[in-house]
C-alpha cells in the first residue's frame, strides 16, 4: 500500500519530515487532553517508527495524514490492533490524533472513512472499533459521523489506566462491514 487519497486528504507512509510536526502535536497537552499524557519527542519519534514498521511490513496501520492542497501534516489516522485485556479484544479499532490546528475541518471522519474503506475492502474485516473516554464529545462525533454505534452495555474500564483514574472509564463503539455496505448504498440511492 501507498497511499490512499481522498478529495483533501493523502494517508501515505511516513517520513522523516513528519516526525516533528508529529512530535510537537504530541506534546499538546489539549491533543493529549484524553490520552494519558503527553509524549516526549523520543516517545514520539517511537510511536511514528512502530506505526510505519507496521505499514511496512503487513501494509496498513495508522498512516501519516497530509492536505493535498498544501502537503502540511495534518496527524495520524489509520487502523490498529487492539490488544489489551478486555471483552472485545483482540479487535481491529480505527483511530486518529491530529494537530490542533487541523480540528474543526472534517479531516479525522473524512481520513478515518477512508481507513475503513481500506479495512472493509482491502482487508475483507468484519468489523472495526473504536473507543475513548466518556467526556471526548469531540472524538465520538467523529465515531457517530462514521455511522460507528455505541455499545452501552460493552463500556469498559481501560485496563492500562489504574484503577480510580479519571481516563480509566470508556465508551465502545461497532461498525460491522455490512452496515459500512448499507450506508454506502444509502449514500449511493441519495446522491450524498
Amino acid at each position: 500500500m501507498s497511499e490512499i487519497l481522498t478529495p483533501r486528504l493523502t494517508l501515505r507512509p511516513w517520513r522523516a519530515a513528519d516526525l516533528a510536526p508529529f512530535a510537537q502535536l504530541n506534546a499538546d497537552p489539549e491533543v493529549m487532553r484524553y490520552l494519558p499524557r503527553p509524549l516526549t519527542r523520543e516517545e514520539s519519534d517511537a510511536f511514528a517508527a512502530a506505526c510505519q514498521a507496521q505499514i511496512a511490513g503487513r501494509g496498513w496501520d495508522r498512516w501519516a495524514v497530509a492536505r493535498r492542497d498544501s502537503g502540511v501534516f495534518v496527524g495520524a489516522v489509520g487502523l490498529s490492533r487492539a490488544t489489551f485485556a478486555a471483552a472485545f479484544t483482540p479487535c481491529i479499532e480505527v483511530a486518529w490524533r491530529l494537530s490542533r490546528e487541523q480540528w474543526g475541518h472534517g479531516f479525522a471522519t473524512e481520513a478515518a472513512a477512508a481507513a475503513l474503506g481500506f479495512g472493509f475492502t482491502r482487508l475483507g474485516l468484519a468489523e472495526v472499533l473504536a473507543f475513548t473516554v466518556p467526556a471526548n464529545r469531540a472524538s465520538r462525533a467523529v465515531m457517530e459521523r462514521l455511522g460507528m454505534r455505541h455499545h452501552a452495555a460493552e463500556d469498559f474500564e481501560h485496563p492500562r489506566m489504574p484503577p480510580g483514574h479519571a481516563l480509566r472509564a470508556h465508551v465502545l463503539y461497532r461498525l460491522t462491514c455490512a452496515d459500512w455496505d448499507a450506508q454506502r448504498a444509502h449514500a449511493a440511492i441519495c446522491g450524498a
